[in-house]
């Protein structure tokens, strides 16, 4: 049997599946705005969810975690990227949680390991966190265990690498913006699907790897970046695929690695992205502009709806 035309059988069968459960969803729910916090290990940490009202009896849906990058908060994160006004289209619930820092509402960051600020330097438990987040959202809203996916942009997208492989167990794919890899991740226990989007002409997290740079490069703790094609090596290693074909446009660059059914990764550098969310808003005043070659947000939940837990 052909693999890769399996490969594709499978993933039009699971997009058929889910397109006829956005079509009830959306004429059942409306979403409302809610802010709520929880208890970490002693510390009070919040978050941001946009939610379908509960009326009945609902159907499971998915859960899409949006981290925001060093310095940023879960308002900035929800205007960057544009994930709500897609969960309203959609049919899912997405959630924003905030990072930590001294402010405690602003300049927040996650720790993820050799980035960044706060969080890393008074080794803030992350993984605890959202762990806690998604056992809270599962209590109180219907979320479709199969269907749990993080992103998240630069040291966010740092933190969605460290997620995807210490919590591999619940979260069905990953898909890091501008991003990166330090080459001391030990290998998840079990295959996550994982999509990388980054920027060639991002000075933050260069592409080809090694002293990071912007504004925020002294909140790391020196460990250099790692080439941006390490990231899809990692996952295609993790996830038991064979090797990258190249596919390049005057957009964009694109890596398919060759990977089990349901195991997918891909790895897509955008020509004229710098440190940005394509498609989305500056992360800052300050930021770089984004590229409007792509719509990041839409690229992630068409990978992510095609990519439900499989084991």
């Amino acid at each position: 049997m052909n693999t890769f035309k399996t490969k594709a059988a499978v993933r039009r069968f699971s997009q058929a599946v889910f397109a006829a459960a956005v079509a009830v969803n959306s004429a059942q729910f409306s979403y409302a705005d809610d802010r709520q916090t929880l208890q970490v290990n002693g510390t009070t940490r919040s978050y941001v969810v946009r939610a379908p009202v509960r009326s009945g009896n609902n159907p499971p849906l998915p859960l899409v975690i949006v981290l925001h990058g060093g310095g940023g908060n879960a308002a900035n994160a929800e205007q960057m990227t544009g994930f709500t006004e897609k969960a309203r289209k959609e049919g899912f619930i997405v959630v924003y949680p905030d990072g930590s820092g001294r402010l405690r509402k602003n300049l927040l960051t996650w720790n993820a390991g050799h980035c960044c600020g706060y969080a890393m330097t008074e080794n803030v438990d992350d993984v605890a966190f959202v762990k806690a987040l998604i056992d809270t959202l599962a209590q109180r809203y219907p979320v479709d265990d199969k269907r749990i996916y993080v992103t998240g942009m630069s040291n966010g997208g740092m933190m969605t690498h460290r997620l995807g492989v210490e919590l591999s167990n619940r979260i069905a794919a990953i898909a890091p913006v501008v991003a990166t890899v330090f080459g001391d991740e030990h290998k998840p226990e079990h295959p996550v699907s994982a999509l990388m989007i980054n920027g060639l002409l991002d000075e933050n997290v260069p592409y080809a790897g090694g002293a990071p740079g912007g504004r925020g490069r002294n909140a790391w703790d020196g460990a250099p970046v790692k080439p941006t094609l390490d990231q899809g090596a990692f996952w295609a290693q993790a996830n038991g695929c064979a090797t990258s074909y190249r596919e390049e446009d005057t957009a964009q660059i694109r890596w398919r690695y060759r990977c089990p059914a349901g195991r997918d990764v891909e790895l897509l550098v955008v020509k004229d992205n710098g440190h940005a969310w394509p498609g989305g808003e500056p992360g800052s005043r300050r930021g770089d502009k984004p590229s409007t070659s792509l719509h990041a947000t839409d690229v992630i939940w068409e990978f992510f709806k095609s990519h439900p837990l499989t084991r």
